[in-house]
């Protein structure tokens, strides 16, 4: 069994992230950082979601990647106002607070975001899907729904 995300350091789900969505290449995750700092609006706080984070898929509580490299995907969290504008205004779970995810099956709903998620996804070497949210949502989702995150840049901090 993996062990669990809320017991362990920050520095330690970072070093689970770098091994499991990049390979253990702490170069190539800090290109996916910087590429991400680069491209948002300042002060946009991004998080990862999901099995990268926890090595455990919600769906069948198998481990991140148990089909093979690269068949996982990365759940990036956009945390922001600001992010939000890029959704479309039909593309929310609740609205003003928590979009609908940008991905493969859905690249439209927020197209300038796309060519990111796709530069992305070819630096991971798999699939990225970006969601944007709220603090108060992520927050929520965390502690009432115990969905962890791990934050790679916190909301309001530039560059």
């Amino acid at each position: 069994m993996a062990k669990d995300e809320n017991k362990m350091s920050d520095e330690e789900v970072g070093e689970r992230v770098t091994r499991l969505a990049f390979d253990g290449d702490r170069l190539r995750f800090r290109e996916f950082l910087k590429k991400l700092e680069a491209s948002l609006p300042e002060g946009t706080g991004v998080a990862l979601r999901g099995s990268v984070v926890t090595n455990e898929r919600w769906k069948d509580g198998k481990p991140f990647d148990a089909g093979g490299r690269g068949t996982s995907d990365l759940d990036v969290t956009l945390v922001g106002a600001e992010a939000m504008e890029y959704w479309d205004k039909d593309a929310f779970y609740i609205p003003g607070l928590h979009t609908k995810p940008l991905c493969d099956e859905d690249p439209a709903i927020a197209p300038g975001l796309n060519t990111l998620r796709e530069e992305l996804q070819e630096l991971a070497g798999r699939p990225v899907n970006f969601q944007a949210t709220s603090n108060v949502v992520l927050f929520a989702r965390d502690v009432l729904f115990n969905e962890p995150y791990f934050m790679l840049i916190e909301p309001g901090k530039g560059s």
